[in-house]
């Protein structure tokens, strides 16, 4: 499995927006899994599984990790074939689905207490800054060969990654990492009202 992988197909973006399937691929990200075992988490029929797993493997989001025999019955195992998934920006509706998802997180700020006061234009920036924020310092030569570390776990690369890219920054990238997430924090304070908070003015 590959650390990182660019989508651009415009038929996976589509795919994606759908909430099931995006479960789907956050699980095996984590793990191989069966068809039965993603029916039993998520609450679906078998059959429905299928469905979503022939498409997504369609589009090479999801691919068969291995079969084993138990039994008379060929078990087949699935994956993810990245642990990061990345929209290519500049296509538009790899782009709209980014603000869809930006537009649902911040709605879900509303379940911890927290208002929304201009949620349309903040996903949109959010989405921009969230760009720049990876495209600063990333390392895409990394990628292979951390999916080939064995012994170290999907949560272990993660890390991995991470540490790698903060210690190949330069000085002058890493500057504009931090200021990329005060924007962020900024945008946040200015857009969502925490509990408690009285109303701001102008």
């Amino acid at each position: 499995m590959k650390t990182y992988k660019v989508i651009t197909d415009p038929e996976a973006f589509q795919l994606l927006a759908d909430d099931t399937r995006r479960k789907m691929v956050y699980l095996l990200r984590a793990k191989e899994m069966t068809v039965s075992q993603l029916a039993a988490d998520l609450g679906l029929t078998p059959q429905a599984i299928y469905h979503h797993i022939r498409k997504l493997k369609q589009v090479g989001i999801i691919e068969v990790a291995k079969e084993e025999r138990v039994d008379h019955f060929i078990e087949t195992y699935y994956r993810a074939t990245a642990e990061l998934f990345h929209l290519a920006h500049g296509d538009e509706r790899g782009t709209k689905l980014e603000i869809s998802q930006s537009r649902e997180a911040l709605r879900a700020l509303e379940k911890l207490g927290y208002k929304l006061e201009c949620e349309e234009e903040a996903a949109t920036k959010l989405v921009n800054i969230q760009k720049r924020m990876w495209e600063t310092g990333a390392k895409s030569e990394w990628d292979e060969r951390i999916s080939e570390m064995e012994n170290v776990d999907f949560f272990g690369r993660q890390a991995l990654m991470e540490y790698a890219r903060f210690l190949a920054m330069k000085d002058e990238e890493f500057d504009e990492y931090l200021q990329l997430h005060r924007e962020m924090r900024e945008l946040l304070r200015h857009c969502v009202k925490a509990p408690g908070a009285k109303k701001r003015k102008g």
